[in-house]
């Protein structure tokens, strides 16, 4: 099981169970492309820097997908926001 998380497979298989969750909000759910990126946008970046992380990159490629979950993470709150003020 060593060699799942040096290799950095253990980043991709969760990158993997993303996509599904992403295809199934988009297909069973009708959810539009920018609530999927809202929602599922900051795990797949945070995910990136994981397996950049474990597959022993520099350390701006860990850095640099980390940075840019937050403000993707803050334009999901602000969103899920106004609409619930709109309710």
């Amino acid at each position: 099981m060593e060699w799942l998380f040096a290799s950095g497979h253990a980043a991709d298989l969760i990158l993997g169970v993303l996509l599904i969750e992403a295809a199934w909000l988009r297909l069973r759910r009708g959810w539009g492309w920018g609530m999927i990126a809202g929602l599922l946008g900051p795990a797949a970046l945070i995910v990136l820097g994981l397996r950049a992380a474990l597959t022993g990159a520099a350390w701006w490629w860990i850095a640099l997908p980390l940075a840019a979950s937050l403000p993707l993470h803050l334009i999901d709150l602000r969103s899920r926001l106004a609409a619930r003020r709109r309710d």
